[in-house]
Order: structure tokens, then sequence, then C-alpha cells
């Protein structure tokens, strides 16, 4: 018995390992890479043919994705390749919900904010648990990263939406977001919101504050931008985001709970 729970909590710590720890760090670098991804999407998009583009996003996107279920232990690279990717097919899968079927932003937004509450209820339904500090198991890590995709799908869709469809433009969209990005903030540190909803909320947030921000920079003066070159942006961002990474990767987050061979905790 005592065998057989050291090996589970050895195999769930090596899982485990695969989290960033949530710190300052890490709120970072996810913004960067929402805004990253956003620019990076509509300058691949624009640049290069649809038809070679988006295959070629989502063919990295599944290779990165598979090479971080194949890794045994949070590896920062690895990690936030993967972010980055889901950044960039998250981005084209809300462009392709909008303009090659011509939904929408408000619809698409609430669409996907439907999706994302069945992942979550879903995930709890299974797990009793969303909490990114008890993720170790496979089951876990796939719940975790389709709640990451949809995110960022939703963000996209939630930041064209107030800039677009309500007409606020990218810096008043990413302003707005960026206020409501600080209610789970303070929230959690002064109001007692439960620590993995304030999280989920910060974590949905940071997609249009940082898209929008990006965007802001990249589009025409025409359109309330700067007018800066999107490959500029995407490659400034890509820059700072891996040196954030290389000097400051973080390490794995630390496990709350763990389960032995019957499923109880432990």
């Amino acid at each position: 018995m005592n065998k057989s729970l050291s090996i589970t909590m050895n195999q769930s710590k090596e899982m485990l390992a695969k989290v960033p720890e949530i710190t300052l760090y890490f709120w970072i670098t996810k913004l960067l890479t929402t805004g990253m991804g956003e620019v990076a999407s509509d300058y691949l998009f624009e640049n290069l043919n649809p038809f070679i583009s988006a295959p070629l996003s989502v063919l990295i996107f599944v290779a990165a994705m598979i090479l971080q279920f194949k890794v045994r232990r949070y590896i920062p690279a690895v990690y936030w390749l993967v972010v980055i990717m889901v950044s960039i097919f998250g981005t084209m899968a809300a462009d392709v919900v909008r303009v090659g079927l011509g939904i929408p932003y408000i619809i698409s937004t609430i669409v996907f904010i439907g999706a994302l509450t069945a992942v979550l209820i879903t995930w709890y339904s299974k797990e009793k648990t969303l909490s990114v500090h008890s993720i170790f198991t496979r089951r876990r890590e796939i719940f975790y990263w389709l709640t990451v995709l949809v995110t960022f799908a939703l963000g996209t869709a939630a930041g064209d939406m107030t800039a677009s469809s309500m007409h606020l433009g990218y810096l008043s969209s990413g302003l707005l977001f960026s206020i409501l990005l600080v209610i789970p903030a303070l929230g959690y540190r002064f109001f007692g919101f439960n620590e993995i909803f304030a999280f989920w909320f910060a974590y949905i947030m940071t997609r249009p504050v940082g898209a929008s921000f990006s965007d802001w920079l990249a589009a025409s003066q025409a359109h309330g931008g700067l007018g800066i070159d999107k490959g500029t942006v995407s490659l400034v961002l890509l820059i700072i985001i891996i040196l954030l990474v290389v000097f400051r990767g973080g390490s794995p987050a630390k496990s709350l709970e763990f389960k032995d061979e019957k499923g109880k905790a432990s």
C-alpha cells in the first residue's frame, strides 16, 4: 500500500512538473503571448496564402502539443511554445468564425462563452476541481489545454467585438479589459474571491488585454492604431517572450493534493 502510494505520488509530481508556478512573470509572459499570437496570426494571414498559413499553423500547433504531452516535466521552452501556438491557433479559429462563416463577433463571443462553460463544467464534473495545482493526470492535462485553447478564442472574439462591433477601438478596448483584469486580483486579495475562480477570470481577461493593445500598435492610423508593421510587433514581442522564458522560465506549480491508487485524497 505505502509503496504503491509512493509510486503514485512520484508519478503525480512528474506530471505536475509540466505546469508552471503562477507568478508575476507568468502573467507578464502570458499577456505578451496573447498579443504576439494575435498580431502574428494577422501577419501570416495577410502575407501568406491562407491555404498555406492556416495548415502550417495547425501543423506546428499539433506538433508543439504532442511534444508537451510527451515530456515528463515542466520545460519552459516547450510549455510557452504551446501557449504561443495556442494563441495563434485560437486567433485563427475566432477569425474563421467571423470572416469565413460570417458570424458576428457578438454571436461568436456568446458561442465561445458557451463552449468554455461546457468545458469547465465537464472538467469539474469529472475531476471535482479546476485547480491548476492539481493537474497530475493525463485527463486533467487535456482539460487544462482545452480550456486554455477556448479562452484564447473567446478573448479574441470578445476583444474584436468591443473594438469593432461596439466601436470602442483597440486602445479603449484594451483599457476596458485591463480594468476587468484587475477585478479578480483585487477580489482575491481584499474580498475573499475563490482562488480558482480568480485565476480563470484573470486568465480569460489576459487574452483581450494583450490582443487589444497589440492590435492598437499594429492597426493603421485610419483605424485608430499606431500603424507599426505587424511583423515588427510580432518579432519584438517574440524576442521579449524568449528572454523572459530563458531568464525567468519559472518553477513548476506545487501540488495541493495527491491521490492513492483508489483515488482518495492523501
